[in-house]
Parts: C-alpha cells; structure tokens; sequence
C-alpha cells in the first residue's frame, strides 16, 4: 500500500505516522508556572538531537481551547524543566498525567508521586523515576499550520538510580537498560517495555 500523506487530513497523517515510528521514548515533562504550580505531563515527539551543547527536544502542541499546553508555557515562562523517563510500572501515572486540566492545578495532586530535591536544582524531580535530566530552555521554533512548539532544551545535569549505572573498562558510564525498563510510546492506546536486549557489531 502506498498512502500519500498529501490526500490526508492531519488527524489521519498523526495516526499514520505514531503508529509506524515505533517505539517511541516519552519524555516526561515536569515544569513549573510563575505562581509555583507543579504540572507534569508526557510527550512522545522526544528525542536527544546534540551531544555538545546535550540538547534534547520535545513537541507540545495545543489544549482543546487552542492554547498551548503548560509544558510550553511554563517553560517559556520560567526557562527550566526537569525531562523524566519513566519505567514500565509507571505506565498508569504516564497516561493518567495527559489529562488535561487548567493551568492552575497540578496533575501531581492526582497522582501517587512524589517530588523529592534535585540537588543544585531549583525544580525538583519524581522520585519513582530512575533517570531524570536537570534542563535549562535553549530556543523554540513553531511550527506547522496547526502549530506546535519544538522545544529544545539544554540539560545542565542528570540524577540516574544507583541501581542502573557503572563505569566501563574505559571509564564511561553503562545504563542497565532492562533495569531502567523504559516506557515506549506506540500507537493509538499501546505501550511497551523492554523485555529483551540483543547486540549486534557495527562494522569497523
């Protein structure tokens, strides 16, 4: 079958696209507004783009009303975020966290979370995650007739689980990657983990 994207409305380009990019990393935003209210919110458009500045990007796109969603306009707001990737136990709080509220309540008052110190930071980060990324916002272009915000955002330091992390014989960090167990975004409804690791050589 070949689907020409131009004959597609927007909605259907969406499915079409989140249903084939597969899996998909969640970043699991945590901003703050200028009266100091907590939001929390998941976004699966999430990808490392640069290692030198470490920049990582996400898109928000629009509330029902037409505004943007508070992962943007907090941020724009305050310039500082906290990124989250959660493991697979937390699927219901990711999910459940997508709910759309106004931006004077958190969708932590919902949730069985806990925010604890990140130290040297001024936000905190969710304590049942084991990967969290300290950021700073670098710049945001809009984008797209029905416009989104590619936010890329620069991280200043990272908190990983103790658990999950050693040195290599060349002194650079290992991640267990089925310890950490991330969450992956695919279509429609769906989730999945990682429930096997495999290695394949790169060519010299």
């Amino acid at each position: 079958m070949i689907i020409d994207f131009s004959a597609l409305s927007a909605n259907n380009i969406y499915h079409t696209l989140t249903q084939t990019i597969i899996p998909r990393p969640i970043a699991w935003v945590l901003s703050k507004n200028p009266q100091g209210v907590l939001n929390l919110a998941p976004f699966s458009y999430f990808t490392a783009v640069s290692s030198n500045p470490p920049i990582l990007m996400y898109a928000v796109g629009q509330k029902p009303c037409g505004e943007y969603k508070d992962s943007a306009t907090n941020v724009e707001s305050t310039q500082e975020l906290v990124i989250h990737i959660a493991s697979s136990d937390l699927a219901n709080e990711v999910t459940q966290s997508a709910t759309t509220l106004p931006n004077e309540q958190s969708e932590l008052d919902l949730l069985d979370l806990d925010v604890v110190d990140f130290d040297g930071f001024s936000l905190g980060r969710i304590k049942q995650c084991k990967v969290a990324y300290a950021c700073k916002l670098h710049k945001v272009v809009e984008m797209g007739e029905l416009p989104m915000k590619l936010m890329f955002v620069e991280v200043t330091k990272a908190y990983i689980d103790d658990g999950i992390i050693e040195q290599d014989e060349k002194g650079r960090s290992k991640i267990d990657a089925l310890g950490l167990d991330p969450l992956a975004r695919l279509g429609a409804a769906e989730y999945a983990d990682l429930n096997e690791i495999f290695t394949v050589s790169r060519p010299k």
